[in-house]
């Protein structure tokens, strides 16, 4: 009965990874239908505006990270599951993926719209503290103390690139910016986005929702793994 149930859940398991696969492919082609043939250009940043479709669902994802790895940190410390600790460490490993991103992203933008490829505007150094912090997090992880020290520290980590977050999308509205007002989100201005353009923009967003929760979902399994075959070697250790 349990190698039935076991089946299963691995044949689940497999059916829900192939389905996020495939709904990704078709929606990234979508998107790029969306981004490249269907939005109209921009009258004042012209072509190069369409990688704001790419930047802000990259930068979404990006802070939502931190505040994922920041909660799942919590929680093995509190229950003492190392499935939690193996969802902060996969989280920050894509969070890291997906800051770079942000950066390189908003640098190509910044080119053609400022004349720079970098200032130290408000939201961008805020972006480049977060980077920072995963930075921070990963290599403690991969070189600090072992064990609930290492958590904790990491926890700490965590916590204060969650603070970060909401910094960076606060930073238009609490300093002097060169980024443009909301056109999205709770703070949106009046007018926001063209029709064409919103119902890209939500498209992507839930384009690069969908592959992340992909991407992450299999990094989690490997972790999960990692972590099983260094607690056998442990107990073998032990044995001997």
């Amino acid at each position: 009965m349990s190698l039935i149930i076991k089946q299963h859940s691995k044949l689940t398991s497999q059916l829900v990874n192939w389905t996020l696969f495939i709904l990704s492919l078709a929606l990234i082609i979508i998107t790029l239908y969306l981004i490249f043939i269907n939005v109209p250009t921009d009258a004042n940043l012209g072509i190069s505006q369409r990688i704001f479709y790419i930047h802000v669902p990259i930068a979404w994802l990006g802070m939502i990270s931190i505040v994922v790895v920041a909660i799942a940190s919590a929680l093995y410390l509190w229950t003492k599951n190392n499935k939690w600790d193996d969802l902060a460490y996969s989280t920050a490993e894509y969070g890291m993926m997906f800051a770079t991103l942000i950066i390189v992203t908003g640098a190509v933008w910044a080119k053609p719209v400022w004349g720079v490829w970098w200032t130290w505007d408000s939201k961008l150094t805020t972006t480049l503290i977060l980077w920072f912090i995963y930075a921070s997090y990963l290599i403690l992880r991969a070189y600090g103390p072992k064990g609930i020290q290492q958590a904790r520290y990491a926890a700490i980590i965590a916590l204060i690139g969650a603070i970060d977050a909401p910094i960076i999308y606060l930073a238009t509205q609490w300093w002097r910016t060169a980024h443009p007002s909301y056109v999205v989100g709770p703070l949106e201005s009046s007018g926001g986005l063209d029709p064409q353009m919103r119902t890209a923009f939500l498209v992507s967003m839930i384009t690069f929702t969908v592959l992340y929760v992909f991407l992450l979902s299999n990094r989690y399994k490997i972790r999960r793994s990692e972590t099983e075959l260094d607690e056998l070697y442990q107990e073998v250790l032990i044995i001997e």
